[in-house]
């Protein structure tokens, strides 16, 4: 089935027709290239910059230590995005900005206003103290900030709320706690051959036991505050530029004075830094970790309520909405898809799975009113990705709905008074074959200009409120709820 036989050609909105013939900082392999060609050198720089610190042998043994913690790291960093995932090249430029570029601001940053305190001042000691409580939270938090930002700014729609912000933010703190891990652990090294030591002894002992075994997750820690303030701002954003702005700026704030806290601990006297480990970092650790997993189940339980209005309108089947919100259904999709099918029918699913989230989502947002001017190409985007992959995926969520996921349509959808729509309470209605809307009070599309309605047409829905319609599928005589 041709796509143009299905839904019609629209006229682009005005001030977005593509450019004939763009400029080349335009193209995207331009920029593409720049950026990896910016990481690359950054990371030529770093690691030379480290090398130079630590001598060859302790950059081998600082990086065969350093990377002991990056893939527990990431593992838990992907296993809460696993329900709408980042592309990989996304985590990968998180992690390589955090581990080169970042880094690299850092230490050049770090060691001129250090040594510029230093010159100024008759203190010394004070000087390094001030640096690693006030100058190094600034320049370090701030360069890692950079990355969630740039993402934040060129992947918009796939930055949706509060999980994406901290996966983002973890990924790149990951990448620059590596680096950084390389040179403390280099420099112990280096510090133990010069006193006497063979091999790892003392010091590289216990600068091991404080940065990988007692607090690996500190720079993931710090970070996820301003992930999370990018998070916020995506969910809430739409309500004012100023929120935008000054959420994501909190969010640094508080990762600054988190990290300057730490780093401060060791001028608290003796028992110092285990009182703040244990009175601040580990409750802030606990804290965080509970919100991820919360927040990754609250993502869950809204594919569950917001995909059944999709099965109403022929796009899913009936079973699909209790798959897509169950992980462990999820995986037995895949897993299913991949025995029978093979591999890339495994990545159809996924891929469904992934659109399916992001389309749920997508609808959470518009029904709350913070959806942006693009809530109807976006959602018309996403059912096209739904569409072209539904013969991979159905049979797939099919089996693992009928294995392990709950019933898939949720309690108290109940046949209207007219006898051609299903109601889900006020404000929620929808007419087999005539598109499904969302309002206040009605049961019926809302909003002039946010429905669509009378199949794949886009026609203004009537209406008094706002809301925001879907279009009915090309063949919605799958749909078992039609009367």
């Amino acid at each position: 089935m041709a796509t143009s036989s299905v839904y019609p050609t629209y006229p682009p909105h005005p001030g977005t027709e593509a450019l004939r013939h763009p400029h080349w900082w335009q193209l995207r392999w331009v920029r593409y290239g720049a950026l990896i060609t910016l990481l690359a050198m950054s990371g030529l720089v770093i690691l030379a910059l480290v090398r130079k610190e630590t001598g060859t042998e302790g950059f081998l043994v600082g990086l065969g230590l350093a990377v002991l913690p990056v893939p527990w790291l990431i593992t838990a960093f992907r296993w809460l995005d696993r329900v709408a995932p980042f592309a990989w090249r996304n985590l990968v430029f998180a992690f390589c900005w955090g581990a080169f570029a970042a880094a690299l601001i850092a230490i050049v940053a770090n060691s001129f206003a250090t040594k510029w305190i230093a010159t100024s001042t008759a203190d010394p000691a004070g000087a390094n103290t001030l640096g690693a409580t006030v100058i190094a939270p600034i320049v370090e938090e701030s360069a890692k900030a950079a990355a969630i930002l740039l993402v934040f700014l060129f992947r918009r729609r796939e930055f949706t709320g509060v999980v994406d912000g901290m996966v983002i933010a973890g990924i790149t703190a990951t990448g620059f706690a590596f680096t950084e891990n390389i040179l403390y652990l280099g420099t112990a090294f280096g510090t133990d051959q010069v006193t006497g030591g063979h091999g790892i002894v003392s010091v590289t002992a216990a600068t091991f036991f404080v940065r990988i075994v007692m607090s690996p997750f500190a720079h993931p820690l710090f970070t996820t505050c301003t992930g999370i303030g990018f998070g916020l701002a995506a969910v809430y954003g739409s309500r004012g530029r100023a929120r935008r702005v000054l959420i994501p700026l909190g969010g640094l704030f508080l990762a600054m004075c988190m990290h300057a806290l730490w780093n401060g601990s060791a001028a608290f006297g003796q028992y110092g830094f285990l009182a703040v480990y244990g009175t601040f970092m580990l409750p802030v650790f606990g804290l965080l970790t509970w919100l991820g997993i919360w927040t990754r189940q609250r993502e869950l339980r809204t594919v569950r309520e917001e995909l059944p209005t999709y099965v109403l309108a022929g796009w899913l089947g009936p079973a699909e909405p209790g798959a897509l919100g169950s992980m462990r259904a999820r995986r037995m999709a895949r897993d299913y898809a991949r025995h029978h099918a093979g591999r890339p029918t495994a990545r159809a699913v996924a891929r469904y799975e992934t659109y399916a989230t992001a389309l749920a989502l997508l609808r959470a947002r518009g029904r709350r009113g913070r959806a942006g001017a693009d809530f109807a190409a976006r959602e018309r985007e996403l059912l096209e990705e739904l569409w072209q992959r539904r013969e991979a995926a159905r049979p797939a969520l099919e089996y693992a709905a009928r294995r392990a996921a709950p019933a898939p349509v949720p309690q108290g959808w109940a046949p209207a008074p007219y006898g051609h729509a299903y109601v889900r309470g006020p404000g929620h209605g929808y007419g087999p074959g005539y598109g499904y809307g969302y309002g206040y009070g009605y049961g019926y599309p809302q909003g002039p200009g946010h429905g669509y309605a009378q199949g794949p047409g886009p026609q203004p829905a009537q209406g008094p409120g706002p809301g925001y319609g879907y279009p009915a599928a090309p063949y919605p005589s799958y749909n078992p709820y039609r009367m």
